[in-house]
């Protein structure tokens, strides 16, 4: 019996990569991107094409694909140059909790696994309303979440969403419909104003500098920086929009608000 859907898939980002292999579809992987950290023996069994930004063309051709799934519209540039090598492209632009669901069930959809999503959507739908109700009574602590420092970009949509979730206040939770990151950049002066009780960084691309974010001068009297609040997450669990976001990312992320809310009390 012949399986639905494409049978040769190019990942362009880790998210699918983790997903076909949860799903048990791992076969159908030919091409991997070279910043794909889960599962771990993705980077062993699978050949790396690209990058985030850019794609090893060629390599990619060779391989043979008959769907490459990609995700941002940073991958814009990367996502035409292969449709006019002829290649059939797939890029999903999901930034809320409930596209990344709708974006699961439609890629499960694809490969004849709808059940199956289904099932793993309802089993994250689940988890986050058990923390939700676990931390709604507790005391909201205002949080910064910062993505990059040069520019100073606020988190994503879904991650003031799940900040939400784990009882925390987003102190730019404004900024979340703002798609583009380019829309997200704020001054240091605005994060001293709205004086977070903990900072959260996750620097896409490269490891928090602790040391910068406590010798910002205009910094030095938010409570985040006199108590010495500052944490850091994986990208891998927090910035992609896959199952280590619900798997790992909500986990660690309520683990640091309980944390703090302990220190403080």
């Amino acid at each position: 019996m012949s399986r639905i859907g494409p049978q040769r898939i190019v990942c362009l980002t880790e998210e699918t990569t983790e997903l076909l292999y949860l799903l048990g579809e791992e076969d159908r992987i030919v091409g991997i991107s070279a910043y794909t950290e889960r599962p771990a023996k993705a980077k062993e069994e699978k050949p790396r094409v690209s990058a985030f930004i850019n794609g090893n063309i060629k390599r990619i051709k060779e391989l043979d694909p008959d769907l490459v799934i990609g995700f941002s519209d940073i991958q814009a540039q990367l996502s035409h140059d292969l449709v006019k090598e002829g290649l059939n492209v797939l890029i999903t632009n999901q930034r809320s909790l409930e596209e990344i669901f709708q974006t699961i069930l439609m890629v499960g959809s694809l490969i004849g696994k709808s059940e199956q999503v289904s099932t793993l959507v309802g089993s994250y739908k689940k988890k986050l309303n058990e923390i939700k109700k676990r931390s709604s009574s507790k005391p909201k602590l205002k949080v910064f979440f910062q993505e990059w420092d040069h520019p100073i970009i606020t988190g994503i949509r879904w991650v003031s969403e799940l900040l939400e979730i784990v009882g925390a206040v987003d102190c730019f939770g404004q900024l979340k419909e703002k798609s583009l990151a380019k829309d997200r950049i704020i001054s240091l002066h605005e994060v001293a104003d709205a004086k977070p009780d903990l900072i959260i960084g996750s620097w896409c691309g490269k490891p928090m500098d602790f040391e910068w974010v406590r010798t910002r001068e205009e910094w030095k009297n938010i409570p985040a920086i006199k108590n010495d609040k500052i944490f850091e997450m994986d990208p891998a669990i927090i910035l992609q929009p896959g199952p280590a976001l619900f798997e790992e990312g909500i986990l660690e992320m309520d683990r640091i608000l309980e944390e703090v809310r302990t220190s403080l009390s």
